[in-house]
């Protein structure tokens, strides 16, 4: 199948499989899994903080974080479109008991800075106390500036607050930007890492910090269920994830780009050309185009791409520049059909 639906359904790499089958293991619970303690060595030294813990996934990570920088009844700031806030089912809010302050996005992702000000609520009785500022980078795609990343951080250090970076895809930005990823996270107290999408890695997520929020981290995860025993075996795979995997994700940026401009020559979709910054395309089908029927023809030839009006088409690791012309030459045809 050719899977438009997202980076996440790619596939460990050969030498990912090799490293996997050939890994050192222990029992993580105990800090006894060699591989695991070195990918987490590695990852704080790469990214420039204290700690690293290795998780089972970008959500956990996310949690873990907000948890250990709040307490119940705190509050966090974040985007309306934030995945910790939208897509996370609520797991600050329900095994936390931290508040979230959504706060509108802007067209490129950012949230104004003004927003954010207001938005923190005064020392009273009456309010959550704001602790935390949430972002993300990607988000949809897009890639917050270096610029906007420092004055974020100026803001939530004048203001007494931590800052978290939700970095599921933060290589992609680096990527686009041309600048290593490290100099993305310099900016942030924590940093949630996945390995898993782009980055090919079978499972799991870094979670970035000092050794005080690892540590209370850690001591979330096992409390949340996700201790792991002999996880060098996924581990192994998330080394190569983030050494061999990150320099590649250009071609996945090259794909989108043509996949969105063979695409904006159809007349019955709108696509935006301009909000393609890395691996996402954003298509708007006219409103007599049935999305089902559109999905469940393009299934039939052997290309998924997830339903509705506004279609999100991701680019990653198993999708090549003739898939991309397959996928256009068979999308003309279905759209005739439907």
């Amino acid at each position: 199948m050719i899977d438009f639906r997202s980076d996440t359904v790619t596939k460990p790499t050969p030498a990912m499989r090799a490293a996997m089958a050939q890994a050192e293991v222990g029992d993580d619970v105990y800090g006894d899994d060699p591989t695991v303690n070195h990918l987490q060595e590695m990852a704080a030294e790469m990214f420039g903080f204290d700690g690293a813990l290795f998780v089972c996934s970008g959500t956990q990570a996310n949690l873990l974080a907000l948890m250990a920088h709040c307490e119940r009844g705190d509050e966090y700031l974040c985007g309306q479109q934030a995945h910790n806030y939208k897509f996370e089912g609520g797991g600050a809010a329900v095994l936390g008991s931290i508040q979230p302050q959504p706060l509108s996005n802007q067209i490129d992702g950012s949230i104004l800075l003004s927003d954010i000000e207001a938005a923190i609520k005064p020392d009273d009785i009456h309010f959550a106390r704001t602790r935390l500022l949430s972002l993300e980078n990607t988000i949809g795609g897009k890639v917050l500036s270096q610029e906007y990343l420092a004055k974020a951080q100026a803001l939530a250090f004048n203001r007494g607050l931590k800052i978290h970076l939700d970095g599921a895809r933060v290589a992609n930005a680096a990527v686009a930007q041309g600048i290593a990823i490290a100099d993305i996270t310099q900016y942030f107290d924590s940093v949630s890492i996945c390995l898993s999408k782009g980055l090919c890695a079978p499972i799991g997520s870094i979670l970035l910090g000092d050794e005080r929020l690892i540590s209370k981290a850690t001591r979330w995860r096992k409390m949340l269920g996700g201790g792991m025993r002999q996880a060098g075996i996924i581990a192994a795979a998330a080394k190569l994830a983030i050494t061999d995997q990150v320099e590649r994700l250009a071609e996945d940026h090259d794909n989108a780009r043509l996949l969105a401009q063979l695409l904006a020559e159809i007349s019955e979709i709108t696509v935006d050309l301009a909000a393609v910054q890395t691996n996402m395309v954003f298509v708007q089908l006219a409103d007599d185009i049935n999305p089902t029927i559109l999905a469940d023809i393009l299934r039939r030839k052997g290309i998924l791409i997830s339903g509705g009006h506004n279609l999100r088409l991701v680019t990653h690791h198993d999708i090549s520049q003739q898939d991309i012309i397959t996928f256009v030459h068979e999308f003309k045809h279905a759209l005739l059909k439907c």
